[in-house]
């Protein structure tokens, strides 16, 4: 049965979405063409200041309890996050360990380009440069690493979360792996529909393991078995947690503390929660008494829609900004030596 709870969540982030990528991000949009290292740095911060929201919508209001272990992050490191998927959600609730122990703005997800025409999330995520793909590795491979050199390009360090299953991992420009395990030792809220009913998590836990990037296997192959005993072992360890305490270390604790105390984390979830609440409102304000906010926003959902049928996104035209920008600057430079 669908909760008023529910329709709040899913409201209060498709409003935040929706008129954050039009109002927020959508001004930054001209810079892409003159600077895409720019307007990738500001993007990202504004992208950053929403993902903060479903964190404190799932913490302050809903009462949920984050429980982390293991390794932890070392803060602004270059990684791959390897995850197991137990629900449809667990990219979003993964903001709640990240929150904790990096940057939000960091994080990129590797996810099915299907998404992307999504009113609102989909916008917001072109505009981040999430990494899309076909699920064609023969289309995606080209894209895949035109984007992860962007990123090196513009030394912008990233922490990509992929769902593997037995993925090449391999990179002269990581620092690390994270493998996260999560669980749910209550109640696992599969889609979105469970979360419209009201069905919110009262606990995630999350497990991280680190593993250097020098310690990993250079062979694609050696690669591979390696990915494959890491799910192994968190398939024992699942088993373990589900049959036992619902633990995954008795402690209750990870062994590399925080980047922020919990006092800062607060006050975060606080400021997110009050900002785009204050946001939605005065954008509804807005919209009812002004004829040119109404127009820019047509204009701005006109942009989203057509560039993404013409282009295939935002983050093509960005890639493809950059590259032009590059060009142009190695032809420069062949000229003046």
């Amino acid at each position: 049965m669908v909760s008023w709870k529910g329709i709040y969540f899913l409201l209060a982030l498709f409003l935040a979405s929706f008129f954050g990528s039009i109002f927020m991000l959508g001004p930054f949009l001209p810079l892409m063409f003159v600077s895409p290292a720019w307007y990738r740095w500001i993007t990202d911060r504004i992208v950053a200041t929403w993902l903060t929201l479903p964190v404190a919508l799932l913490e302050m209001v809903f009462g949920a309890k984050v429980v982390i272990t293991g390794d932890g992050f070392i803060p602004g490191e270059r990684s791959v996050i390897i995850m197991n998927h137990r629900t449809r959600m667990d990219w979003m609730f993964l903001w709640n360990c990240l929150l904790r122990y990096s940057y939000l703005r960091l994080e990129k997800i590797c996810l099915k380009s299907t998404l992307k025409s999504v009113p609102g999330f989909g916008w917001a995520m072109q505009v981040a440069a999430f990494i899309f793909i076909q699920r064609k590795w023969d289309a995606d491979k080209n894209h895949f690493e035109k984007m992860l050199d962007y990123f090196c390009d513009i030394h912008e360090p990233l922490q990509l979360l992929i769902f593997p299953e037995g993925t090449d991992l391999t990179g002269n420009n990581l620092d690390a792996v994270h493998d996260i395990t999560v669980a749910y030792p209550q109640n696992i809220p599969q889609t979105e529909k469970h979360l419209l009913n009201g069905n919110f998590p009262k606990e995630i836990h999350f497990h991280v393991r680190r593993y250097p990037v020098h310690t990993l296997p250079t062979s694609r192959e050696e690669l591979q078995l390696w990915c494959q005993k890491r799910w192994e072992e968190k398939e024992k360890r699942l088993q373990l947690f589900y049959e036992g305490e619902k633990y995954f270390d008795v402690t209750g604790r990870s062994i590399i503390p925080p980047c922020k105390s919990e006092l800062r984390v607060l006050v975060v979830k606080c400021f997110s929660l009050l900002y785009w609440t204050l946001f939605t409102l005065a954008v509804f304000v807005l919209l009812y008494l002004y004829s040119f906010v109404r127009w820019y926003c047509v204009t701005v959902i006109v942009i989203f829609v057509i560039q993404q049928k013409i282009f295939g996104g935002l983050e093509i035209i960005e890639l493809a900004c950059h590259q032009y920008f590059s060009k142009r600057q190695n032809a420069y430079g062949g000229k003046t030596e």
